[in-house]
């Protein structure tokens, strides 16, 4: 059975809550032997934030890899916005094509190169003669950068290096390439780690940007005071399998880390 879908957000109801942008089914992953998750059943809506919680080795990594095409399940159901999916063949080229994007830990930024080539990495565009479009590239990274971000700095303009960029800026570079290239399903791993409380303000300002034009964002996070504040509901893992999972309006930020902390001193459930 899905979970009830958020009502948080205006934009769900617009865009028909009843169906999910992913649905997982008792997805299954081992590796050596050893089950990595068990029985996962997952769904994330349109204009909402999932918060993805859980210790060390508690399967977050995994199910983010299965999600972004990274490695494959061993066994159950995806579906993609309504549409089944081979989990067998489901690779980061399919999940890109399907409007699944994942900005990792470490950003994937190249720090001495300019903003442009950072955001067309990998997929440039070409004029008709099969050259990159220098020109297009920096007119749609300017686009970015002051239309979606509306950052507007001394110096920051699309030749810019990477360097010139807070800590929060470059993570919300990396979501806005993503909302770029039309991702529906935005996955930030650890997106707030080692910033300043003032950047970590940045980030869950483009969060927001993400919820409100109705696309789904899973959030992965150890900092349990940042996920609250950015997400609709949490998915809790613990050891493989989900213990839990709970609207923000169902339990405090104190309950939130309770549940955390029973499953991992075994006392969940009890």
């Amino acid at each position: 059975m899905l979970p009830t879908p958020p009502t948080r957000s205006p934009v769900v109801a617009d865009l028909n809550p009843v169906e999910p942008l992913v649905a997982l089914r008792r997805i299954c992953k081992s590796f050596h032997g050893a089950a990595a998750l068990c029985d996962i059943d997952f769904c994330l809506y349109p204009g909402e934030v999932v918060a993805l919680l859980g210790d060390n080795g508690a399967g977050k990594s995994t199910l983010v890899k299965i999600l972004s095409g990274v490695i494959t399940a061993d066994s159950g159901e995806m579906r993609i916005k309504g549409a089944a999916v081979d989990i067998r063949r489901f690779t980061v080229q399919t999940a890109r094509g399907l409007g699944v994007e994942t900005v990792h830990q470490d950003r994937s930024l190249g720090e001495r190169q300019p903003l442009w080539r950072n955001v067309f990495m990998g997929r440039h565009r070409t004029n008709r003669l099969g050259f990159i479009d220098v020109a297009r590239e920096r007119a749609e990274t300017l686009d970015i950068l002051h239309g979606r971000l509306g950052l507007r700095g001394p110096g920051l303009d699309a030749d810019a290096e990477v360097g010139v960029l807070s800590g929060g800026e470059r993570q919300g570079l990396a979501i806005g390439r993503a909302m770029h290239f039309q991702a529906d399903i935005v996955i930030l791993d650890e997106p707030t780690t080692a910033l300043s409380l003032t950047e970590v303000g940045k980030v869950l300002e483009f969060i927001g940007q993400v919820r409100a034009e109705g696309k789904a964002c899973l959030f992965i996070s150890h900092n349990m005071a940042h996920a609250y504040m950015a997400a609709d509901r949490f998915f809790l893992l613990d050891r493989g399998a989900c213990i839990g999972q709970y609207a923000k309006s169902e339990l405090s930020q104190e309950g939130l880390l309770r549940a955390l902390m029973d499953a991992a001193s075994g006392r969940a459930g009890a």
